[in-house]
């Protein structure tokens, strides 16, 4: 096997290229890293999978000093350490689950100038010990993950994140750099000014996922359309979201049940179950993890190939972070979402419990957007790049209404039908319960109110019932009837409705989507690649990493792979031309690969 000499690590392509192994910088990286190391202060606004971390970790490597990371997971930090440690980087972390002898350890090597990189939470960096510890070492950058956690306008407000400005009373002379994949312009305002930023280089990055696919389907037997949907996945990692701890806790029962290689994930779970699931997660044990929005920040896992939300979630902010945890490796991913326009009302109850008058507006103000955004019938990927000032004119060609657009028809009969019916039940029944009179059901209830004689009963029997439900929400929709929330739901008859019922016009309604059409794709096709080989790489990749206790990834990801299958390299310098290969990896991985692929030639 030829043996290659690294060149000197001196400039930020050649620690990209040899450590890291990419030939080149994504957008913006290079501004960001070199406005670094100028000393100067930066705030980074780039996406989830965007490439953030290494618009710190190549200063830290160039700096002469140390690089304090400020990072709100444990789970986050030990991946990111397990990652810089397979490059041949010199990163540890400091928290509540390392073991006070392996901490002086840790600070030992930082007093002696071995470490690059130290991660740590809020917590922790404000901590009046930790602060004395690190008074006296060369500390060349604070690089703050999920900066908007800094401010009172992020969607995600964190107490210890605010007091981080006390850090530039310690150490004034010490540059910043912030970074988040989720600010809207009052947030990132805030942030600048609550960490006392002095003229900081703000880079903004687009906010598309142009590898995402958006959809949001409309909700009629959620767990039905939820394991329909599984099924067409063959076996990718992903995550569903769901609104609350008891929902987690029945949607992960009845996927396992159902077969699926499935885990809940919550709050309300103790902090030994939490690890053991989102290790397994990040380990593709688990294929899928049932959660509350208490799962995911940093989610360092580049191969989620789908995000479902089973609920909507209450802001844009939310479910932009949330689906962003999809694809980060830049390959195809999906985003889908359920949603049933009576949630609106149940969400908006929510907020009801914030003090904070003002706090309260801006989050009623936030989940207008989001309920906006799941009843448009534009491109979703336009509203999106809007609602973050990133103008869109040209459709995106990769979500449910560009791929799938809605169909219109002349809805007057059948809106007259569920209107007329609404009112012959004297507008005390909710949704189901009119649909069961449209569709002429033998129920208990129908006969004990003797509703089963009203001349509206079996008129829609034609039609299923997903049908008439769309049909009554698009109704809700277009201001024809209420639902009054403080009334069980219950459907009332608009002023509005008065000219429809007398057919003075013809209403257009959107034909409903009663099957979702979901066409999977091969998310590494782009690559023309060996699938049989990928295989065995894969196998490969996990035996290595479970050998080092580490998650796939940190070994190498699955793009890196499918280059391999499609490249088949079977030396040193084929190796390193595999993007996500530098030199370290090469060192410590590149033999078995390499013996695979020749394994495998032959046989060939």
């Amino acid at each position: 096997m030829e043996t290659l000499v690294s060149t000197p690590v001196n400039d930020p392509h050649t620690v990209l290229k040899e450590i890291f192994g990419y030939s080149t910088f994504r957008h913006g990286q290079l501004d960001i890293i070199q406005s670094s190391l100028a000393g100067q202060d930066t705030l980074v606004l780039l996406p989830t999978g965007g490439g953030k971390s290494l618009c710190y970790q190549v200063p830290a490597v160039l700096l002469d000093g140390i690089t304090i990371v400020i990072s709100p997971l444990i789970s986050l930090m030990q991946d990111q350490v397990a990652q810089l440690k397979a490059q041949g980087i010199a990163a540890e972390y400091i928290n509540n689950s390392v073991a006070w002898e392996q901490q002086r350890e840790i600070y030992d090597a930082l007093y002696q100038g071995q470490l690059k990189l130290l991660y740590v939470a809020p917590e922790k960096a404000l901590q009046r010990d930790f602060i004395e510890r690190i008074s006296g070492c060369n500390i060349s950058l604070f690089a703050i993950d999920e900066a908007h956690c800094v401010s009172h306008w992020g969607h995600d407000f964190r107490p210890h994140y605010f007091r981080l400005k006390e850090l530039r009373q310690y150490f004034p002379n010490v540059p910043m750099m912030a970074l988040t994949a989720t600010a809207d312009l009052a947030t990132r305002k805030d942030i600048v000014q609550q960490l006392g930023m002095c003229d900081p280089f703000i880079y903004t990055g687009s906010f598309d996922r142009p590898n995402i696919r958006y959809t949001i389907e409309e909700k009629f037997k959620p767990l039905s359309q939820l394991i329909r949907y599984l099924k067409e996945q063959k076996g990718q990692s992903g995550i569903v979201y769901c609104g609350s701890r008891k929902r987690v806790d029945d949607i992960a029962e009845r996927l396992i049940d159902a077969g699926f290689n499935a885990a809940g994930y919550h709050a309300g779970l103790d902090n030994d179950q939490r690890q053991f699931v989102q290790n397994r997660f990040a380990r593709d044990d688990i294929q899928i993890v049932v959660a509350t929005v208490a799962f995911g920040m940093g989610i360092n896992k580049p191969n989620v190939r789908f995000v479902v939300h089973y609920d909507i979630p209450k802001s844009v902010e939310a479910y932009y972070q949330e689906t962003g945890r999809a694809g980060r490796d830049g390959l195809a991913a999906e985003a889908v979402m359920y949603f049933d326009p009576a949630d609106i009302p149940r969400v908006r109850r929510f907020f009801e419990d914030i003090p904070d008058e003002q706090r309260r507006r801006v989050e009623e103000q936030r989940f207008q957007a989001m309920s906006s955004f799941a009843e448009a019938q534009t491109c979703r990927r336009q509203i999106l790049l809007n609602y973050f000032s990133e103008y869109q004119r040209e459709a995106c060609g990769n979500c449910d209404i560009c791929l799938n657009p809605p169909k219109r028809f002349d809805g007057t009969l059948v809106a007259q039908q569920a209107l007329s019916c609404v009112y012959r039940a004297e507008q005390r029944f909710g949704i189901g319960y009119i649909v069961d009179i449209l569709r002429g059901a033998n129920t208990a209830r129908i006969r004990e109110h003797n509703h089963h004689t009203l001349s509206t009963y079996g008129i829609g029997k034609a039609h299923s019932n997903e049908f008439w439900l769309s049909i009554l929400r698009q109704l809700i929709h277009h201001g024809l009837l209420n639902q009054d929330i403080t009334q069980g739901a219950t459907l009332r008859l608009t002023e509005a409705a008065r000219a429809v019922l007398k057919g003075e016009y013809v209403l257009q309604l959107a034909e409903p989507r009663l099957v979702a059409k979901h066409v999977y794709q091969d998310k590494l096709a782009q690559f023309n690649y060996d699938k049989k080989l990928f295989a065995k790489l894969r196998a490969l990749r996990k035996q290595l990493a479970d050998e080092d206790d580490v998650p796939p990834y940190v070994v190498f990801n699955d793009r890196t792979l499918a280059e391999m299958a499609q490249k088949t390299p079977t030396n040193d310098s084929e190796f390193l031309q595999v993007s996500g290969v530098g030199f370290t990896k090469l060192s410590k991985y590149g033999a078995p690969f390499m013996q695979l692929i020749r394994n495998y030639l032959e046989r060939d």
